[in-house]
Parts: structure tokens; sequence; C-alpha cells
């Protein structure tokens, strides 16, 4: 039975295009930083971008939907054919949809000079086909259960629409529904995939040492907090202020933060290259207990701040 990268389209050309993550994952590391120093330029005064969104509104989309939409792209491109047994998407076709996402920067860069439906169809053009390549892979591989990714996918998608609406409308974007929904719709899709990813490369890691301790297999604790999370995530874009959402947020960062620590992450303090999954994975539950606690105690902590605990 041969594996899925055994599948893979022959390719000659460079490296580069030779998988999903590579083109997507270095980009994204290079506009993480990139961004930033063109942020902190524009708020400088330094320099003026020919964007139509106010410099912190930019920064908040490109930040989320331009870099984390560039991890999610390089993240399933690579994952996609494990799950499914299709041969991954490689060389120019690759190119041609890390292409779409360049060109999404460049329009909400230049988004002064053009309508507002053709930047937001430019910016959504690359995980609008990504999505349609998912489909076409599940629905061959009949990989149902994966229809959950695709699901996330369009939420983070819907975010993005309705980030640009309001960017349109109201002008200033960066505390609207859309940049909450897109925000919602990262953690959700860490929680489900890094929930399965992080204990079974740790299990892996450890069985390789010999260890008897090992990650607590998926049960009921994770379930419950993946169920709070479902509905804490949206009770917080839709009602922020709400005292309901301030205490299930509480109770699903406890669940969330709890699951972490039968992950055995202390276990694996030797190998960066696993225990930082551990640690990346904590600012979930960090963030659920901190945004609790500011929509319960408003003075103790500033939204907009405890939200960033989330955006890293």
């Amino acid at each position: 039975m041969t594996t899925p990268v055994q599948q893979m389209p022959a390719w000659s050309g460079p490296a580069f295009l030779s998988f999903g993550f590579r083109p997507f994952f270095l980009s994204a590391a290079v506009w993480a930083a990139l961004s930033m120093a063109l942020w902190v330029s524009m708020l400088s005064g330094r320099l003026e971008l020919t964007t139509a969104f106010d410099p912190v509104s930019w920064h908040a989309h490109e930040v989320l939907f331009g870099y984390l939409g560039a991890v999610v792209a390089g993240f399933l491109l690579t994952a996609m054919p494990n799950w499914t047994g299709r041969p991954p998407v490689v060389g120019w076709p690759l190119f041609g949809l890390f292409s779409l996402w360049l060109l999404g920067r460049g329009a909400v860069a230049m988004s002064s000079y053009l309508p507002p439906m053709i930047v937001a169809a430019i910016d959504h053009s690359c995980l609008f086909v990504l999505g349609g390549v998912m489909l076409r892979q599940i629905i061959i591989g009949r990989n149902w259960r994966n229809l959950i990714v695709l699901a996330m996918l369009g939420v983070f998608v819907a975010g993005n629409a309705l980030f640009h609406w309001e960017a349109a409308w109201n002008g200033h974007a960066a505390s609207g529904y859309g940049l909450r929904t897109g925000l919602a719709a990262g953690i959700i899709m860490i929680a489900v995939i890094g929930g399965r990813i992080v204990p079974s490369f740790t299990r892996n890691w450890l069985v390789e040492r010999g260890s008897d301790q090992l990650p607590a297999a998926f049960g009921r604790l994770d379930k419950l907090a993946l169920v709070l999370s479902a509905f804490a995530l949206p009770s917080w874009v839709v009602a922020p202020d709400w005292p309901l959402t301030g205490y299930v947020l509480l109770a699903a960062g406890l669940a969330q933060g709890m699951r972490l620590l039968l992950w055995r992450g202390v276990d694996t303090r030797t190998e960066p290259l696993v225990w930082i999954l551990h640690v990346s994975y904590a600012f979930v539950p960090i963030g659920m207990v901190a945004m609790g606690t500011a929509v319960l105690w408003p003075g103790a902590l500033l939204n907009v701040a405890v939200q960033h605990i989330w955006m890293a």
C-alpha cells in the first residue's frame, strides 16, 4: 500500500514548492516580522501605507488573517494527504495557491486604490481555493470526519469576510465581530487539532525513551474541555461583556489547563521540539482564564490586552 508521499506527483523544481508547509510557513514567519515593522513605522508616522484600513485594523487583520491564514494553509496542505490518503498539492499548483496569498497581502496593503469588494475577493481567494481542494480530497478519499476541519476553516474565512465588511462600513474593525470570529475559529482549531497532535507527539517521544508515564488518552476531560470551549468562544464573539460568557470562559480555561497537564509536557523538557508545543498550547487556557476574568471584573484586566494572549 503506497503512502500519500509515495503518491506525490513528480516534481523536479525548487524544493520550496515540494511540500505545502515550505512556502507558507516560511512566508508566515517573514510576514509576522515584516508586518510588525511596517506597523510600528505607521504608528510613528515614518510610513504611510496605502491601505483603506486604519493602522490598528490593518495590524490586527494582517496578524490574524494574513499570518495565521498562511499557517493554516501550510498545515492543512501538509496534513490533508495523511488524513485522506490523497497525494499532496505540490509544484505549480502549490505556487498558484501561494501566489493568491501574496496577492491578498498586496490587495489589503493597497486597498485605498481598490473597491472594498475587490479587496475582499482577492484576500479570500487563497483560503477559498484551499477549501475547495480540501473538499475534493475529502470526498474522493471518503474521509468524512475531517469535514469538521473544513467547517472550522469556513468560520475563519467568514470572520475575515465580516472584518472586511466592518472596515468598509464602520471604519474601525479591530474590535469588531469579524476579528473575534476569526480569533475564536483559530483557537478552536488549535484546541481540536492541537489536542490530538500535542499528546501524540509527546507519547511517541516518551515511548522512544522507554518511559512508562505517558499522556492520558483522549477521554471525558478532553470532551468536556472542547464542549465548554465550543460554547464559550461563540458567546465571547456575540456577547463579550455578558457575565455568563465570563463564567464559561473560566470553566473552559480550567478544563483546557487540566487537559494540558495530563499530556506530561514537563517530561519532555530536554527536547525543545516537543515541549514548545505544550508552551504554545498553554496560551489557550491562559487566554480563556484571563478573558473570563476581564469580562467578570472589567477593572482588573483590559480586554484588548488579554486578547493578545490568544493572539500570541
